[in-house]
């Protein structure tokens, strides 16, 4: 299958006072034209800066990107001059950024925010900017579109102002869009609309999505193929299917038992994740999540397990691994 993008070993590193922080460190995936993958894990474990990294708005210092390739539509993005990255932000790749309110201009109205975009990438006029901005925000589904164009942000409600931001990340018909938290400050009904607006929009344009969040009720219903994330690395990956019905590390099996579900009897109490995330400027060679897990051998402190191939199409990186399928399937 082609892929429209091949991250491959990327490490995204900060220098502070503190010591280096190994916020990416050494992940691998590809996402195909037309797919939906989602990068899930606690705060803290990269998510974020990882995406950032393909767009490659790091900011240096005290951030830098310092191994790894990042392959978009058969170009290097890490080889480009800042001016061809630019060409390649909001024209080829859209972002939906995490909290709309801190992401819209506030001195720009909605018909400037979005018609500065096109005119910037398409070289279209004026008046066929605005024409499309228009179309957008009826995609988008937005009602009185005329007059939310002459608004600001603060005029709008928290899912209309996403609903502008998905515009935005559409205009120049992007072939990936990337969605860092897009519902993290909807309320629940909102959040709901919002992703079937997504997924129902990357359906029928055909882009690619990648999914950045926390929330596995939007990795079960909305993604293709689910990349795992602790520590900066991924831990486990596979289709949403896989990931599951059968997940091979003890984190991903965590991270499930402290879900609510429709099949547990009332009353019963959720399997937080116990203890805390690692201080990513004090990684040793072990397991990073060993001190947390239930399945932990001496093997684990030794070295770091690399990501293996448990079945077709799902790797994990876990010395315990069988362990892990046996009690998922017990529990």
């Amino acid at each position: 299958m082609t892929k429209l993008l091949e991250i491959n070993n990327l490490k995204t590193q900060f220098f502070t006072s503190a010591g280096v922080v190994q916020a990416v460190d050494g992940i691998t995936y590809d996402v195909a034209p037309g797919e939906t993958v989602a990068v899930v894990g606690e705060s803290g474990c990269g998510k974020s800066v990882s995406a950032m990294s393909i767009l490659r708005l790091i900011p240096d210092p005290p951030g830098k990107i310092v191994d790894g390739s990042i392959m978009f539509d058969g170009k290097d993005l890490l080889s480009l001059s800042d001016a061809e990255m630019r060409e390649i932000r909001g024209r080829d790749i859209g972002m939906i950024f995490q909290e709309p309110m801190t992401s819209l201009n506030p001195v720009l109205t909605v018909e400037r925010q979005l018609t500065e975009t096109l005119e910037e990438h398409l070289d279209v006029t004026r008046e066929a900017a605005r024409a499309r901005a228009l179309e957008l925000l009826n995609l988008v589904g937005i009602s009185e579109p005329e007059r939310r164009l002459k608004q600001y942000p603060h005029h709008l409600s928290g899912g209309m102002r996403q609903r502008v931001m998905i515009a935005m990340a559409l205009a120049c018909e992007p072939k990936l869009i990337i969605a860092d938290e897009p519902t993290t400050a909807l309320d629940v009904t909102i959040q709901a609309q919002i992703l079937e607006l997504m997924k129902d929009l990357t359906r029928k344009l055909g882009v690619a999505m990648i999914i950045i969040t926390h929330n596995l009720g939007v990795v079960a219903r909305y993604a293709d193929r689910v990349n795992v994330m602790y520590a900066g690395r991924i831990i486990e990956s596979g289709s949403a299917e896989q990931i599951y019905h059968d997940p091979k590390h003890p984190y991903t099996l965590a991270l499930l038992q402290s879900v609510p579900r429709f099949d547990h009897t009332r009353g019963e109490k959720l399997k937080p994740v116990i203890g805390q995330p690692p201080d990513l400027t004090k990684l040793d060679d072990g397991c990073s999540f060993r001190p947390r897990c239930a399945f932990a051998t001496e093997q684990c402190a030794q070295a770091k397990p690399p990501l293996e191939a448990v079945q077709e199409g799902h790797i994990s990186a876990c010395w315990e691994k069988s362990n892990v399928g046996l009690e998922e399937s017990a529990a």
